[in-house]
């Protein structure tokens, strides 16, 4: 197959709320796919005056219930014209030798789904390492299974998987007062899941002990490529300390029940 033939195998999907900063350098990277669907929570800044300046997206509007929720209907949304979906986040850029690898590889071996894990990057600059966990971003609609156990949804797929050599971009540029909000409530969603769930990970139970914040952020300092990275490793272990110190405040303080939904990331 050529890298054209993947704009007829896949058709990636998009979720969007505010997302002017990120969404050009994610669109501009598809511009493979003959039909791009994004489906966006009320955005009221100019992320839908940006989408349609690309000629291959298909702009659809649904008031945002949960993550997985809206991945449902944004799915259902893409119809059937090709076999597979790509599910992306508005901050992702899909590299043209990841298209490259979708054509040729993934392509002719009919996999139920494919995982591909992430490039890092702060500012547009790459970090060495992240603490980003692979994911399935690409399955056929119908195979797929749906669930949101925690802050965000779960993607599963039952038959053979294809586990991408080449990596995804994630590279968000969010204004740090929507990060902050964002955070926010995360932190009520994985409070929640811990609350429910019995795991006994050894991340969970540093989160019920209050100790996960020290952990995570000199772990993504030193993942990252510490000094090496300079402030863009501070940067992202900053951010991945303020998650566990915000989910950790709720955690050692379970009666502040105050309800925090805010400006979650669609």
């Amino acid at each position: 197959m050529t890298r054209a033939a993947s704009g007829s195998l896949a058709t990636p999907v998009i979720l969007t709320f505010n997302e002017e900063r990120n969404i050009g350098r994610t669109l501009r990277s598809l511009a493979w796919a003959e039909e791009v669907v994004i489906v966006d929570s009320g955005s009221s800044d100019s992320t839908e005056q940006v989408a349609r300046n690309f000629p291959n997206v298909q702009w659809v509007v649904r008031t945002f219930d949960t993550h997985a929720g809206q991945w449902s209907f944004a799915i259902n949304s893409a119809g059937t014209h090709r076999p597979y979906v790509l599910a992306l986040d508005a901050d992702y850029q899909v590299p043209p030798a990841f298209v490259e690898e979708l054509s040729n590889q993934f392509g002719p071996g009919e996999y139920a789904g494919g995982i591909a894990g992430f490039r890092y990057a702060i500012l547009g600059r790459e970090l060495a390492g992240s603490v980003y966990p692979a994911k399935l971003v690409l399955f056929r609609p119908e195979l797929v299974k749906i669930s949101q156990p925690g802050h965000t949804q779960e993607m599963d797929v039952e038959g053979p998987i294809y586990h991408f050599t080449e990596k995804l971009i994630h590279d968000d540029r969010k204004p740090l007062a929507r990060f902050v909000s964002s955070q926010m409530e995360y932190s009520r969603l994985e409070a929640d899941r811990l609350e429910r769930d019995a795991t006994k990970r050894w991340q969970d139970r540093l989160r019920r002990l209050g100790l996960m914040p020290l952990v995570a952020g000199l772990g993504a300092y030193v993942k990252s490529g510490g000094p090496l990275k300079g402030s863009a490793s501070l940067h992202y272990a900053y951010e991945r300390a303020l998650f566990e110190c915000l989910l950790a405040l709720r955690v050692l303080n379970p009666d502040d029940t105050t309800d925090t939904r805010s400006d979650i990331k669609r």
